[in-house]
């Protein structure tokens, strides 16, 4: 037992999974779902707000009002998706938005929530040959099993 609780000893309880209105997000979601749906565990779908992180970060510029209210916009957009699909489901979901990048998101929200697991939808961006894709970052992050989604 590390850390004061045990990963992964009944099955999952808890499935961390990133959404981000992509195709292969809305996989992992739907693939997160199937299983948590079988193994009677809730999920925690995370949205990485890239926009906000990087105006926390000094880049004020890029918070105009009219790409802030879009913003808010697509989260409460992608918000009732998420929950409406939970509930259609019979899942328990919870919809997080993390101001970070995906992989700090991701890893902050599985560890406070006590995931078993997290789901990613595969990369098709050219620049993570570069530098790295969420699902090989968050497996580098080593405490969890990581699904990566086609």
């Amino acid at each position: 037992m590390k850390d004061g609780f045990e990963l992964g000893c009944d099955g999952p309880q808890t499935l961390v999974v990133g959404v981000d209105g992509s195709d292969t997000g809305w996989r992992a979601f739907h693939y997160a779902l199937g299983q948590a749906r079988r193994q009677g565990a809730r999920v925690v779908a995370v949205f990485a707000d890239n926009l906000q992180a990087a105006t926390f970060a000094g880049a004020g510029a890029l918070a105009l009002p009219l790409v802030e209210s879009s913003a808010d916009e697509y989260r409460e957009e992608l918000r009732g998706a998420v929950e409406g699909l939970g509930a259609e489901h019979g899942v328990a979901v919870r919809f997080v938005v993390a101001v970070a990048d995906p992989v700090l998101a991701l890893t902050r929200v599985a560890e406070e929530v006590r995931a078993d697991a997290i789901l990613v939808g595969a990369s098709t961006r050219a620049a993570h040959r570069l530098f790295g894709s969420v699902a090989v970052r968050a497996v580098r992050s080593g405490r969890w099993p990581v699904t990566v989604v086609p």
